[in-house]
């Protein structure tokens, strides 16, 4: 099994969404974040002041799927969360050695 995380701008949510949904991922965990990369983030004018926004709003989703399903989830946040521009965020996939299901004791890829 895997772990798929992927740092996405928060407007592309539903569309990732759908896109997993579509490519058979049964759940998600989505979590608010701050950051920045490349984008260093940006500068922002409120009453005549200049204030530099460091960290910028970022969504994190996270699934957990059999080996063989990597390739097509990857594939499916990437065509979904692409705009073409800086700051389309990125995706970190990493091994998974076990889940237990809490309320039944399933361990494996049943518990996923």
């Amino acid at each position: 099994m895997k772990k798929i995380e992927a740092v996405i701008k928060p407007f592309k949510l539903d569309e990732v969404k759908e896109a997993l949904q579509d490519a058979g991922v049964q759940g998600m965990t989505v979590l608010e974040a701050k950051g920045y990369g490349r984008q260093k983030g940006h500068s922002e004018l409120y009453r005549g002041a200049e204030y530099v926004i460091d960290f910028l709003p970022k969504i994190k989703i996270e699934v957990v799927v059999p080996d063989d399903m990597v390739a097509s989830v990857i594939e499916a946040i990437q065509t979904a969360a692409r705009t073409g521009k800086i700051g389309d965020g990125k995706i970190f996939v990493s091994d998974v050695l076990d889940v237990i299901r809490i309320r039944t004791g399933e361990t494996g890829a049943q518990a996923v």
